[in-house]
């Protein structure tokens, strides 16, 4: 990728207070963004990638493209490590329930889990979930010199950086939010790319066609997963569904709600029937079929769309841009961590399944696939990333436009998980005539005592 893409990433910033209050912690890694303790103990490396060769671990994945290219290059971490790999891939909502259960009975199955940053990162260092990866990191006994923690972006690392300075998951991954596009049913109905949140609506009503199989819009509808969807609208109108400075909810003003109708028209008079019922793969699978013009989610999910054998639209894929709404322009962005349990007893091979699963050639692996943003910079300033990838120059400059309006989707809070339920409910009630304002008044009723003992505790 270009060098000014490599270097938006540099710039690329999701909250810079997190590295603000780290304090000494952080500082023992040199501040996360430069470590020159790990530079200095690598160079004078024992490092031994064979050093548990013959233990076993088992990984908890969540179903998904980059958990595919770890699973099909697994073969690879044994012939290096002697590690053998016991993986398994879970459904997304399933696969955080296994982990809240199994973590919080203190006798969790697995040594290694993914953790979708966005939702589970303060509720897991709260209970303890994952180790603290930075003595590891540090330690130029446990960790290789080709490691370059140097590497990852301050925008990942920030993502995955604890108020006080722990670093509990290993970043993995960050993900934005953008439009796809069908351009064939554009260009047949002589429609261009929305340059604002209302002018998809526009666009969505032209491109509609339900009795030729085609609707002019899809988006998760299944409470809960859909919250991302209508806290897109809402950065729209520059505003987090809780301010990160106040703390203040921003659940049930004219924003909020303005929001929820975009969600409501869109699903309920452009989608698919049944969208109440559509996760992120129900939309994946009607877009790829050609029967929706647009669909929202993260980039993440582009890799099938591109796939001869699953895909009827390869080559007629449009990657844009979220457009802007009437205050703001953002990006919803999400990312994945890779963590080792606490109450693992192979720690060591854990850790050096993360460090390898996060290295800089499976970085380079998922950027080539399409199966998301790399949290480390290298892979786009990488020739090899673009020149052999299945993506057009489209996708890479969506990628790297995304990343410079990139704004948390959904609040930093514990109660992720409830907030998602209570609101998620109130937005699918709408599609079924409720009235947004109502319903949004009701769930934030709801939801305040809620966070307010979350943060108590």
């Amino acid at each position: 990728m270009p060098n000014d893409t490599t270097r938006t990433l540099n710039r690329f910033d999701v909250s810079r207070r997190t590295l603000l209050k780290a304090g000494a912690g952080v500082t023992a890694l040199g501040a996360l963004g430069a470590p020159a303790i790990v530079r200095t103990a690598n160079a004078q490396s024992k490092f031994d990638w064979k050093r548990f060769s013959g233990e076993k671990i088992d990984v908890m994945m969540v179903k998904n493209p980059r958990s595919d290219l770890l699973q099909n290059a697994e073969k690879e971490f044994t012939a290096l490590t002697g590690i053998t790999v016991s993986s398994e891939q879970i459904p997304e909502q399933q696969q955080r329930q296994k982990a809240m259960i199994e973590f919080s009975s203190g006798r969790p199955t697995f040594d290694v889990t993914m953790l979708a940053l966005h939702v589970q990162k303060r509720l897991s260092y709260k209970g303890k979930w994952t180790e603290d990866l930075r003595p590891y990191i540090s330690n130029p006994e446990m960790t290789s010199p080709e490691f370059d923690f140097a590497d990852f972006s301050k925008g990942a690392l920030d993502f995955a950086t604890q108020s006080d300075g722990a670093l509990n998951t290993l970043p993995h991954f960050v993900d934005f939010w953008i439009l796809y596009y069908n351009k064939e049913l554009f260009e047949k109905k002589g429609v261009a790319y929305p340059k604002s949140m209302d002018e998809i609506v526009a666009a969505a009503a032209k491109l509609n066609d339900p009795a030729n199989g085609v609707n002019g819009f899809v988006s998760r509808g299944l409470k809960n997963a859909n919250i991302p969807v209508w806290t897109s609208w809402l950065l729209g109108q520059g505003m987090e569904t809780i301010d990160p400075a106040s703390g203040k909810l921003n659940t049930d003003g004219a924003e909020a709600i303005w929001a929820a109708e975009m969600y409501r028209k869109l699903n309920k008079d452009f989608a698919p029937p049944g969208t109440i019922g559509f996760n992120w793969n129900e939309c994946q699978t009607t877009f790829m079929q050609g029967r929706a013009a647009m669909w929202l989610d993260g980039i993440g999910f582009a890799t099938p769309l591109e796939d001869p054998t699953k895909s009827k639209i390869v080559g007629k894929v449009g990657y844009g841009i979220t457009p802007p709404g009437p205050k703001a322009h953002h990006s919803a962005l999400f990312g994945d961590g890779l963590g080792i349990s606490q109450g693992s007893k192979k720690k060591g091979a854990a850790w050096y399944y993360v460090q390898w699963a996060a290295n800089k050639q499976n970085q380079l692996a998922m950027l080539k696939a399409g199966a998301g943003s790399p949290a480390r910079l290298s892979p786009f300033a990488n020739p090899e990333g673009t020149k052999s990838s299945i993506f057009s120059k489209e996708y890479f400059d969506c990628l790297a436009g995304s990343s410079k309006i990139g704004r948390p989707g959904l609040p930093q809070i514990i109660p992720v998980t409830e907030f998602r339920d209570i609101f998620g409910v109130a937005l699918t009630n709408t599609l079924s005539g409720a009235d947004p304002a109502a319903e949004l008044k009701k769930a934030t009723e709801a939801f305040k005592p809620v966070l307010a003992k979350s943060e108590q505790g």
